[in-house]
């Protein structure tokens, strides 16, 4: 004989059986809560918290706030700087500006007086979390020919005609930051040949071809570096610079190695990643494929190698940032390890004026350091934990929409 549960208690079984359901799927939603959207977010300090202020040789940083300020002077004085106007507007910087200008050369006190009289420091975080890292990169050499022969034969191509570059931020400001590119075919725009593509001759024989160098690992780490110089053998010298990318995400070799046991996590840096790419032929070229993206030069005249935002880097005074968070042209005091001696602080004034393929979020910076071996050196092994304040002009008014504006726009 079946024996047949009560109704109410067969529906309070069900309804107990539904709860205990919706609790573990509750607790295994918060188990699986992603993290909260990257977000910059500025807590207003005083200059007697910035670690180290008083010991920088602040007029050391003057000439490339100067370059900043001069694309600053060339724009209307309502244009926002930064996403969502996070540094205020450009009429803000007139004034600041225009006091710097007067400073003294290597007059440290006053450059000082000015900042801290026309200035607020802010300190910077990923939404509460101030911990970043910095990385650092440099003017890389290598050794080339204005014509290709059995020794130089790995080109450097100039930017396609038919490459089309897309500042996604123009057309949503949620994509402010962002890029891609491509090639424009029947009226859609198409992704561009990846690296591996390229090098197995994808773009030979059409003329782009803007120098040829001896080392297809040195012209990898150009790639990386976005400038260098390329000695000639005439004895002369020939700087080239970044003109374009092909719309791929960058993605980092080393981590490539550290999968194949290659390499230890610890031990990763350039010259370590250099070294095994150059003591292993055979694998090289298919490692570096494994990063996509690729990049296009031309010759640069003038001052230094140029950043994103359109000036001439500073040897340890220029900072790459992202873009989606903070505005190019913004001081920035740096408090991180020193690349060369982890028991030693490294702080400084820099000025945001690049941006990089890796350098993604809003505690993250990459220092250039210049050209020649010690910035090889610093640039090679910087893998520096720390943080940074901006400083904004006093009239600039930091909100909670501008100073988080990077969690409306993902």
């Amino acid at each position: 004989m079946i024996r047949r549960r009560p109704a109410r208690a067969t529906a309070l079984a069900f309804a107990g059986a539904v709860a205990l359901w919706l609790a573990a799927c509750d607790r295994k939603e918060e188990a699986k809560a992603p993290p909260p959207p990257e977000a910059l977010t500025l807590t207003p300090v005083a200059f007697v918290d910035l670690p180290g202020w008083n010991a920088d040789r602040l007029s050391e940083a003057l000439p490339a706030l100067a370059k900043s300020c001069g694309r600053f002077a060339a724009l209307p004085v309502d244009r926002a700087v930064g996403p969502a106007g996070v540094g205020g507007r450009v009429g803000d910087w007139r004034e600041p500006c225009a006091r710097l200008a007067t400073v003294p050369a290597g007059d440290d006190a006053a450059a000082r007086a000015v900042f801290e009289s026309h200035f607020i420091p802010y300190a910077a975080a990923n939404n509460d979390d101030r911990k970043g890292l910095f990385t650092g990169y440099y003017e890389i050499e290598l050794e080339g020919s204005r014509s290709p022969d059995p020794v130089h034969a790995t080109p450097l191509y100039r930017r396609p005609d038919d490459l089309v570059m897309v500042d996604l931020g123009e057309f949503a400001e949620r994509w402010k930051g962002e890029r891609t590119a491509g090639r424009v075919v029947d009226g859609r725009l198409k992704p561009f040949e990846d690296r591996a593509a390229i090098e197995a001759g994808a773009l030979r024989g059409k003329g782009l071809e803007l120098v040829w160098v001896k080392d297809p690992v040195a012209a990898f780490f150009l790639h990386i570096q976005g400038s260098g110089r390329v000695r000639l053998p005439d004895g002369t010298e020939m700087r080239v610079g970044y003109a374009g990318q092909n719309g791929h995400k960058y993605v980092a070799i080393g981590k490539e190695l550290i999968d194949r046991g290659a390499l230890k996590r610890e031990e990763v840096s350039l010259q370590t990643i250099r070294a095994w790419l150059l003591a292993n032929p055979g694998e090289a070229a298919a490692v570096m494929n494994k990063n996509p993206s690729y990049v296009f030069f031309q010759t640069l005249k003038g001052d230094g190698p140029n950043g994103a935002q359109g000036v001439a880097l500073t040897p340890g005074r220029s900072l790459a940032v992202d873009s989606k968070f903070l505005p190019y042209g913004v001081p920035v005091w740096l408090d991180a390890q020193d690349p060369l001696d982890a028991t030693q602080p490294l702080r400084r004034l820099l000025i945001a004026q690049d941006t990089g393929g890796a350098i993604r979020g809003p505690v993250r910076g990459d220092v250039f350091w210049g050209h020649g071996e010690e910035a090889e050196r610093k640039a090679g092994v910087m893998k520096s934990p720390g943080g940074y304040f901006i400083l904004l002009p006093k009239t600039v008014v930091v909100t909670a929409q501008n100073a988080t504006q990077a969690t409306a726009q993902k």
